[in-house]
C-alpha cells in the first residue's frame, strides 16, 4: 500500500497499466503504437494508469488516451517531475519514491502492458513477474512487442527454465502481442481466463 495518503477520482471501469520508455529518441514505431495504445484504451471505455511522465512513449500514451476522450491517471515521484515533465493535462499523483509509484500503479491497474522501454521498464516488469511467480497476484501481464523489442529477454526467461532455476509453467506468466489491436483484444480475452498457479518448487 502507498504511505502517502493519496486521492485518486474514482473510476468503475477496467483500468490498465502502461509501462514503457520515457526517451524521446526512440524509434518513432514505438512511439506510435504507444499513442494508439492509449487511444485504444478509451476506445474501450478503459482507464490508462502510466508513469505521469509527458514524454517519450509514455507521454505519447498518455495524449493519445485523453485525446480520445478517455480516462488517465498519472502516477510520478517527486524527484522526476523535472527530468520527466509532467503531462499536467491528465490527472497526476506525486508520490515520494519510485516503490510508492510502482505500488499505487499496481494497486490501481486490473491489468499491466509492457511496451518497449528500458532498464527502468526492465526493473517494473521483472518486479510484476516475480510477484506472479510467487502466486502474489493474477492480473493479466501483456508485451506489446513492437518489432521483436522484447524477444531476448524471451530468451532469458526461456534460458532460466533451461538451467532449472524457474518452472517451465513460468512461461505460461504473461502473453505476447505484436500490436495493439492483439494487445486490446488479449486484454478483454483475461477477463475471462482463471489464474494459473506459478509456485510450483
Amino acid at each position: 500500500m502507498s504511505s502517502t495518503p493519496v486521492t485518486i477520482a474514482p473510476f468503475d471501469g477496467l483500468s490498465v497499466c502502461l509501462f514503457c520508455g520515457s526517451s524521446d529518441t526512440a524509434h518513432p514505431d514505438y512511439t506510435v503504437a504507444a499513442r494508439a495504445f492509449g487511444a485504444a484504451t478509451a476506445a474501450q471505455g478503459w482507464r490508462l494508469v502510466y508513469g505521469g511522465g509527458g514524454v517519450g512513449l509514455m507521454g505519447a500514451s498518455a495524449r493519445g488516451a485523453h485525446e480520445a476522450g478517455g480516462r488517465v491517471v498519472g502516477i510520478m515521484p517527486g524527484f522526476l517531475r523535472s527530468r520527466e515533465r509532467l503531462y499536467d493535462e491528465v490527472e497526476t499523483i506525486v508520490v515520494t519514491s519510485m516503490h510508492e509509484r510502482k505500488t499505487l500503479m499496481y494497486d490501481q491497474s486490473d491489468a499491466f502492458v509492457v511496451a518497449p522501454g528500458g532498464v527502468g521498464t526492465l526493473e517494473e516488469v521483472i518486479e510484476l513477474l516475480s510477484w506472479k511467480r510467487l502466486d502474489l497476484h493474477a492480473k493479466p501481464v501483456i508485451f506489446l512487442n513492437i518489432n521483436g523489442f522484447w524477444e531476448t529477454l524471451f530468451a532469458l526467461m526461456q534460458h532460466t527454465v533451461d538451467e532449472g532455476m524457474t518452472p517451465p509453467s513460468f512461461l505460461q506468466a504473461w502473453v505476447v502481442c505484436d500490436t495493439v489491436e492483439a494487445a486490446i483484444a488479449a486484454i478483454r480475452e483475461a477477463e475471462h481466463t482463471p489464474a494459473l498457479q506459478h509456485d510450483r518448487r
